[in-house]
């Protein structure tokens, strides 16, 4: 079994800085794709940013040069540093991540979700 589990969410003022975290665990062998996603009230789920093994980053333009994404390979852990944060960047984010299992069989995980409220 394999499990995500974000951390890092919270209340912040416009204009603030947050950082979310996303720990995989279970059998797993390596991560391809790694990824935050978002749902705001209403909306639809989005991509936010996404990393794959090599480190390449893709990110939405809504994020662009605000947010940063990383992650550590040798602890299956992502991270999203979110900067300058507006009131429409609150919404419940997501991790996301193709995990190959200790079966050799590809994967798409979902974490649970953690909730950001960007307002005053």
């Amino acid at each position: 079994q394999v499990q995500l589990v974000e951390s890092g969410g919270g209340l912040v003022q416009p204009g603030g800085s947050l950082r979310l975290s996303c720990a995989a665990s279970g059998s797993i062998v390596s991560i391809n794709v790694m990824g935050w996603y978002r749902q705001a009230p209403g909306k639809e789920r989005e991509l936010v940013a996404a990393i794959t093994v090599g480190a390449t980053r893709n990110y939405a333009d809504s994020v662009k040069g605000r947010f940063s994404i990383s992650r550590d390979s040798t602890k299956n852990t992502m991270y999203l540093q979110m900067n300058s944060l507006k009131p429409d960047d609150t919404a419940v984010y997501y991790c996301n991540a193709e995990v190959v299992l200790t079966t050799y069989r590809n994967l798409e995980v979902w974490g649970r979700g953690t909730l950001v409220t960007v307002s005053s």
